[in-house]
């Protein structure tokens, strides 16, 4: 793949580079702050598919002819780059899946056949459907034991309560990194830390960081990392975990097909090493090769930059929508990303997202997969607004004049 050099953090010059973001609906500017359930993708995104089916398309790792190896040759370079993104130590750890909550699935799956009866499980409070349904499945099968980490008011993990919940029947701790609808980031370095001390392995949900923050497994420590591409400005329908090779090496198969298998006979079958092992059938070629694209594409920018500026836009938005009288914002935690979720008295999110829509702005109302999230706060959602290093400080006050016009209406 192609290196493309570094720049300086602009949002207007990064602006240009997403052509979705120029269009007009229902006679307006569209404002984009959905970012939290799937990004926009980059020209170069765009332009890496039409490549692919225009002139690269074959099947991998099967074929001596031309297009053959340079689709295999492309999409295992993606697996490289992905793999330094994320500092991981090696490609084979990289294994593709169809996202975050395919990858769940295949650690549940995998990982869960090594469990045993009364084996522990640790999940916080805060965690997407993705994150809980999997683990209670594999208990249900298993007989293993699903424990709730809980959280406070501000939205925090309550890390004392963590502390009293890890045992030496505790085998995985499986978090989200960040929120997707507190925007809270969890302290992941600590809490693996803590899970390793008991002989726990730790998953870490990064569907909502990997876009905002620069990743390091080997930093962080943990065992497993899951993501999805359409989250970080990729196609949908990738995504990937990564996996300490121990641990990979050790977990069975957890679909079979072709590409993870060695030597098939009708006696017997052995299995291709790792990642083939568990990338079975023809994958998401395109997908994962145009996901190495959108993490190239990260790599132009500064994320340490983008970071400061995605929170100053949520402290922005925070600050305004704080002088609203009947507004409650969901999650304070003092460590966040750019998600702002709120409750207005007397009006439901779905009346408030529909007249924003209206008026070209486009949130996400409702539970955001996280129903256990919202009984803790007795609410039936919230409306969420997401940002990414494109949106503005003037899209945040034309947003704010959006929200007033709506409460005027609806009260």
């Amino acid at each position: 793949m192609e290196i493309m050099p570094k720049r300086k953090f602009n949002v207007n010059e990064i602006r240009e580079d997403f052509p979705l973001l120029r269009q007009l609906v229902y006679g307006k500017n569209l404002i984009y702050f959905d970012n939290g359930a799937t990004t926009q993708k980059p020209q170069i995104v765009i332009d890496a598919i039409t490549k692919y089916y225009s002139k690269d398309n074959a099947n991998i790792h099967r074929g001596v002819h031309y297009l053959s190896q340079i689709a295999t040759n492309d999409y295992e370079e993606s697996r490289k780059v992905i793999q330094k993104y994320i500092n991981a130590s090696k490609s084979e750890e990289i294994i593709f899946t169809k996202g975050t909550t395919d990858a769940i699935n295949l650690v549940s799956n995998s990982f869960g056949e090594l469990l045993s009866e009364g084996d522990e499980i640790l999940i916080s409070a805060m965690e997407h459907h993705s994150n809980i349904v999997p683990w209670q499945m594999l208990c249900e099968r298993k007989g293993c034991v699903l424990r709730i980490i809980p959280i406070n008011e501000e939205g925090e993990i309550i890390q004392e309560e963590y502390d009293k919940l890890l045992s030496n029947k505790t085998k995985l701790v499986a978090i989200t990194h960040i929120s997707n609808t507190l925007g809270t980031i969890n302290p992941v370095r600590t809490m693996t830390e803590k899970a390793h001390a008991v002989g726990a392995k730790m998953l870490i949900d990064g569907a909502q960081s990997i876009q905002h923050k620069k990743i390091d497994v080997l930093d962080i420590d943990c065992d497993f990392f899951v993501f999805s591409g359409h989250k970080v400005f990729g196609p949908t329908g990738i995504g990937v975990l990564y996996g300490k090779e121990a641990i990979l090496d050790e977990m069975p198969p957890y679909q079979g097909g072709g590409d993870m298998i060695a030597k098939v006979s009708f006696e017997k079958t052995t299995y291709n090493e790792l990642p083939f092992k568990f990338e079975a059938g023809t994958p998401h070629i395109a997908g994962a090769i145009c996901l190495g694209t959108a993490i190239q594409y990260l790599n132009t920018l500064d994320m340490d930059a983008v970071l400061r500026y995605e929170a100053d836009l949520a402290d922005y938005a925070e600050g305004l929508l704080d002088t609203f009288e009947g507004l409650r914002i969901i999650g304070q935690a003092k460590k966040k990303t750019s998600v702002v979720s709120f409750v207005i008295d007397g009006i439901h999110p779905f009346d408030l997202g529909t007249l924003l829509d209206k008026q070209g702005i486009a949130v996400r109302t409702g539970h955001h997969c996280t129903q256990p999230l919202m009984d803790f706060y007795k609410i039936p959602g919230t409306t969420r607004a997401s940002f990414a290093f494109y949106n503005t400080k003037e899209e945040i006050d034309i947003f704010i004049g959006a929200v007033e016009r709506a409460i005027s209406m609806l009260k």
